[in-house]
């Protein structure tokens, strides 16, 4: 599985941002691996230079071998929070995804 990480101007990408999206990524999605063969996330800053709640968003999309690539994103005030929600999100939408795949179900 292989995770991209990509943000917008106003958020910089540095290794520490892409170490903590690869860790949200692998906690909640890591036991699909062999299932998806990448995962894309796109951090984006909503409110550029100005402040307010819920300014950082976080869409996450993975594309699971033999299905349309699927997405989530969360709103958050801070990056960590953001990639949680998202992750949590997409991997729900996945587990139902391949559960309906599931013969034995």
């Amino acid at each position: 599985m292989d995770i991209h990480v990509s943000t917008d101007n106003f958020i910089q990408g540095d290794e520490r941002v892409v170490e903590v999206a690869e860790m949200a990524v692998e906690n909640d999605l890591g036991h699909m691996k062999d299932w998806l063969t990448r995962v894309e996330v796109h951090l984006k800053d909503q409110n550029a230079d100005k402040h307010g709640p819920d300014h950082i968003r976080c869409t996450m999309e993975a594309r699971p071998r033999g299905l349309a690539p699927m997405a989530a994103h969360a709103d958050a005030s801070d990056i960590p929070a953001a990639l949680k929600g998202a992750a949590s999100k997409l991997r729900q939408r996945l587990q139902s995804a391949h559960s309906k795949r599931d013969p034995h179900r």
